[in-house]
């Protein structure tokens, strides 16, 4: 006989789970009409030292500033110069073009990974352009936004996809992860969320220096599930470090849609209330309202008023990277039905409702950008792509880690040099 006790007689029903299934699989008809889009001037810009338990609605809400038809209305419009709003268009439509020929240089073999930002280019440039040169972005791996927007050059971006003899990580690095600190943008990590509290040490250290810069960092829905996420709020919160959380809800993580990271419980703004800092929830699409949202953030951290968590609602329109095939788990125009619409287009619509553009100009800056592109990629090919071999010598794989390298490394090193010159000669150099 089992010695296991027998499950007590209840008149309750049997436990279950709850495993979150898309609303929409490959082969639906995608319809977004349950998304409730409040009007542009719902939500009413609070004061910038404002306790965070006053503004809870913001976590729930959606900050907006530009309608549909073009107009910027409300309380959070930051009344941008026509000449800065179009230096934002510029480097959206920069952004689209250097993914395009990117993705394109992955396709044919040039480079083995890439990472596309379309849909998403305000959720970068539009919040780099809100911050300080000198503040510190610790970004994922779809901003390179930020980089375009900060003038990092295009080539130097290339060779560190091609993973060069013009790469200054020597190939360390993946494709996308890209490391340039002194424009601003700490070292992409493959791991999710360790930027995160990353950004808050070196907040931390910034205030505690009495420094002026403040830090900021980017990840996605997905992300917000790893423990580093939540362990960097509170350290934010306990110590009130000038940093800004930014969490870009596209939607999807690789494969899975947003409610597996708790999008079907609550909003991801909701998450600043249960850690008593400032929440806003803001349209992702609408690049003056990113810049407004980070704005307010930048100034509320700059005046020691604490960390800002701000959720971007946005919609990710390609697949995760050149290695996801979206048709595989998402129905099929879902971004042409999203309801938020296309950043670069919106703020290409306010530009010629305004009067300081129009669609003559707007193609013929698309055509430059793309000839920039291109032009960048001939340079940046010259120093080699993925199909020429090695680029770096050997040795670098030893360098740049001790100060002053170990005797046991020293004689893997000659080891592995004397098979070099046995296996290639003395004369051998990488390509």
């Amino acid at each position: 006989m089992s010695d296991k006790p027998a499950r007590p007689v209840t008149n309750l029903q049997p436990l279950s789970l709850h495993v979150p299934e898309p609303k929409f699989r490959p082969g639906d008809t995608a319809d977004f009409s349950d998304i409730s889009v409040p009007p542009v001037d719902a939500i009413a810009r609070p004061g910038e030292n404002i306790a965070p338990q006053m503004m809870r609605e913001l976590s729930y809400g959606l900050v907006r500033v530009l309608d549909f038809d073009g107009t910027a209305r409300g309380s959070w419009d930051p009344k941008l110069s026509a000449d800065r709003k179009l230096a934002m268009l510029r480097s959206m439509m920069l952004v689209r073009a250097f993914d395009d020929r990117m993705f394109r240089a992955q396709r044919q073999g040039k480079t083995s990974f890439y990472m596309k930002s379309t849909g998403e280019e305000a959720t970068s440039v539009a919040t780099a352009m809100a911050l300080n040169r000198d503040d510190m972005c610790f970004p994922s791996y779809r901003q390179q936004g930020i980089l375009i927007s900060h003038g990092y050059s295009l080539v130097q971006m290339m060779n560190q996809i091609y993973s060069n003899r013009g790469d200054h990580l020597m190939g360390r690095q993946l494709p996308i992860m890209y490391s340039a600190p002194d424009y601003g943008f700490f070292s992409v990590s493959g791991n999710l969320a360790t930027q995160y509290p990353q950004a808050v040490g070196w907040a931390m250290a910034s205030a505690a220096k009495g420094d002026s810069r403040i830090a900021a960092t980017w990840c996605g829905e997905g992300s917000t599930a790893e423990g580093d996420f939540h362990s960097a709020l509170t350290f934010a919160a306990v110590y009130n470090a000038p940093v800004i959380f930014n969490v870009v809800n596209n939607q999807w993580a690789i494969s899975s849609f947003s409610g597996f990271a708790g999008g079907e419980r609550t909003t991801f703004a909701a998450r600043a209330v249960g850690y008593g800092i400032a929440g806003l929830r803001v349209d992702g699409n609408d690049p003056l309202a990113v810049y407004a949202a980070m704005e307010w953030a930048a100034n509320r951290a700059r005046t020691n008023n604490g960390p800002t968590l701000i959720e971007y609602f946005t919609y990710r329109a390609e697949g995760h990277s050149t290695s996801d095939d979206p048709s595989a788990y998402r129905a099929a125009q879902e971004f042409a039905s999203w309801p938020l619409g296309d950043p670069v287009l919106r703020l290409r619509d306010h530009l010629i409702a305004e009067g300081s553009w129009d669609m003559a100009r707007h193609d013929a800056q698309a055509a430059e950008l793309d000839a920039e592109v291109k032009a960048a990629q001939k340079e940046a090919e010259k120093n080699g792509i993925l199909g020429h071999g090695m680029h770096q010598p050997f040795e670098t794989m030893f360098q740049d880690v001790f100060e002053e390298m170990p005797w046991h490394l020293k004689e893997q090193c000659e080891q592995m040099l004397a098979e070099q010159r046995a296996k290639f000669g003395p004369d051998w150099s990488p390509r």
